[in-house]
């Protein structure tokens, strides 16, 4: 399969729009080119593309409505300003969807939401449940609470993120630029657009080193991004926002911007970056049936299977899965805590509530958490 037919065959997409494809500095966010964007993701969604909406814009929009010509310098009124521009987003966002029947839902992250075990399972959760009732998420960071995010911090590396936490197969990054190119194409005219190339390349930063078109605060941010997507197996597609019906297109096949691929295999890379986040906290023993089941069905791990916990681990440590023998077999963040996998193992799922007084998961450890060796 080429690697634009991977694009067309992708069904889980993580889309990123920046501000400048929203907004202008009179008006705040563009009810126009909104329609657009929303236009375009209705298309995605009956071919039956699942959507995650990465939008940039908020602190634009509130700048205009309080009246702001300049974006000032203090971060507290940034936060402010995105406090009061956030309201204006999720309000455009969801009057646009809903003109076609689709239900939007806001999540606002931060970097510590995805590094915090628990709190990184919780956002997994989210989001899967929230593609699984076909919403659409609209995420951003949550910049009335962050600093350093503000002043140093993109919604690029947000997408990537969310393009590992929600299993994305591709990660697309529109700007206002038709990709990467050899040279900075202001001054080279003959500079050539990188179609094609291969995430965490050292040589490809290069490229879009001082006095490239987007400079080092752009372009480079990008191709970081798409570097961290590739650790779990997604590719990234930075292209132009500016070109008509770029979406559509590209789900189509047809090849725009510049395509950036994992160096491992979609498995390998998902395998290398789940089994290598954390120090193994513990172990679960499984017993002849749920090996199975791992294995050959590629299903979740349910309490009903396990018959030993040992280890003193948390909702969101990495365990190790043995089977009866002490094999390892697969590893994976598990949902309940040491104490209350002990008290639910070889019970039915059924039974968790029950047993705990509340039920986070059905499941032990979710077949997206989990990577069977």
């Amino acid at each position: 399969m080429s690697v634009r037919k991977q694009v067309k065959a992708s069904r889980r997409w993580v889309i990123k729009i920046g501000s400048a494809l929203l907004t202008d500095r009179e008006s705040g966010l563009n009810a126009e080119l909104v329609d657009r964007w929303i236009g375009q993701i209705v298309t995605l969604r009956e071919q039956n593309l699942e959507v995650v909406l990465v939008s940039s814009g908020s602190i634009v929009e509130g700048m205009h409505r309080l009246g702001w010509r300049t974006r000032p310098h203090e971060v507290h009124r940034l936060q402010a300003a995105a406090a009061v521009g956030q309201m204006g987003l999720v309000q455009m966002y969801e009057s646009a969807f809903q003109r076609f029947g689709i239900r939007t839902a806001q999540m606002l992250l931060t970097g510590g939401d995805l590094s915090d075990r628990h709190r990184y399972l919780n956002a997994r959760s989210t989001l899967r449940s929230l593609l699984e009732l076909k919403v659409v998420p609209v995420v951003n960071e949550n910049d009335t609470v962050v600093t350093d995010e503000i002043r140093f911090g993109d919604n690029d590396t947000l997408a990537a993120a969310v393009a590992n936490i929600s299993d994305a197969d591709l990660l697309v990054i529109l700007t206002d630029q038709e990709g990467l190119f050899e040279a900075d194409p202001r001054s080279n005219p003959r500079a050539r657009l990188m179609e094609r190339g291969t995430a965490g390349d050292e040589s490809l930063k290069a490229m879009a080193g001082p006095g490239s078109a987007l400079g080092r605060g752009g372009m480079v941010t990008k191709l970081t991004a798409a570097e961290k997507a590739a650790r779990s197996g997604a590719s990234t597609v930075i292209c132009s926002g500016k070109t008509d019906d770029v979406l559509v297109r590209l789900s189509a096949g047809e090849a725009l911007g510049t395509l950036l691929t994992p160096s491992k295999g979609r498995l390998a890379a998902r395998k290398q970056w789940l089994a290598g986040r954390l120090t193994a906290q513990g172990t679960l023993r499984l017993d002849a049936g749920a090996v199975e089941v791992l294995r050959r069905a590629g299903r979740s791990l349910l309490p009903v299977g396990v018959t030993e916990a040992r280890g003193r681990f948390d909702r969101g440590d990495l365990v190790v899965c043995e089977d009866e023998h002490g094999a390892e077999i697969a590893r994976g963040l598990v949902n309940y805590s040491a104490d209350e996998a002990r008290r639910i193992i070889g019970e039915p799922s059924s039974r968790i509530e029950a047993i705990l007084g509340y039920i986070d998961e059905p499941e032990l450890i979710h077949r997206d958490n989990m990577v069977v060796l």
